[in-house]
């Protein structure tokens, strides 16, 4: 550390008799600097803002993305819950039909005539295919 300030020191002291000659040379190289580095600023400025500017476009399309996912599933949650209260109704009612016995002799009844038609119908397609055939 202490190198470091003696070699400023040095350097420092080695220029002050340059400042009183050449004054106005050094002047215009430090308002040149100066120039140079506000032109770099602004252009760092441009590119920041460009980048805010990207950045703030991105979040909205994501928020707007977010949006439309959560309206979607609040649709799908909707559909659901009715879905599962007419299946919870369907439910009741078979739960109904099977507890009295009376209903039961009448299922059970339907059943054999439709299984009986089925039976009949598949036995005449059976004839037909062979008398034709």
């Amino acid at each position: 550390m202490s190198y470091r300030r003696d070699h400023r020191a040095t350097r420092s002291a080695l220029f002050d008799n340059y400042d009183s000659i050449e004054e106005g040379g050094i002047r215009a190289s430090n308002s040149y600097s100066r120039d140079m580095d506000e032109r770099d600023n602004d252009k760092a400025m441009d590119n920041l803002q460009d980048r805010v500017t990207f950045l703030k476009k991105l979040t909205g399309d994501i928020h707007e993305e977010v949006e439309s996912h959560n309206r979607m599933l609040d649709k799908m949650g909707n559909e659901m819950d009715s879905s599962r209260g007419v299946m919870s109704r369907t439910m009741d009612r078979f739960k109904m039909v099977f507890e009295k016995k009376s209903s039961r002799k009448t299922c059970k009844l339907a059943g054999w005539f439709v299984l009986s038609f089925f039976l009949i119908y598949y036995i005449f397609r059976f004839l037909m295919y062979f008398m034709h055939g």
